[in-house]
């Protein structure tokens, strides 16, 4: 499966944050299908709390329509956290969505909405600067 155009921008945004990358990707069966999530991360947080666990599905929107870049996105992000519940559920699954279109295209009543209802958690990366800037659970 082909990586996404800013892949290795938000790997480098995750690893500068101290998170390590596990699983590139992270592969999961659920319900006798096979899939592929872009990363897999874990990063001890304190000895108390344990390790916190992620999966980040990155997302480019560099298609020719955002609207049916995000239905994609959506789709996957719905499918894998119901694939991760059933084998991994002590992973957070999150979209990585770069900042310029989150800026814009992410501030739609629509998009809004949808991000709220199916419970969308985000992470919104600079692919020039590779640095994640926001986390939104």
């Amino acid at each position: 499966m082909a990586k996404d155009v800013f892949h290795y921008a938000v790997r480098k945004g995750l690893e500068k944050e101290g998170w390590l990358i596990t699983n590139d990707p992270l592969r999961i069966q659920a319900g006798g299908a096979d899939m592929e999530i872009d990363l897999g991360a874990e990063k001890i947080i304190a000895a108390e709390r344990g390790e916190e666990k992620i999966a980040v599905e990155i997302k480019s929107f560099i298609g020719t329509s955002n609207i049916s870049d995000f239905h994609t996105a959506v789709g996957q992000f719905i499918n894998y956290r119901v694939a991760l519940e059933e084998g991994q559920s002590e992973r957070v699954l999150y979209l990585a969505v770069p900042i310029g279109v989150h800026r814009k295209f992410f501030k739609l009543p629509f998009v809004q909405t949808i991000i709220k209802r199916f419970q969308i958690t985000l992470i919104v990366y600079d692919p020039v600067g590779e640095v994640i800037l926001e986390w939104k659970n």
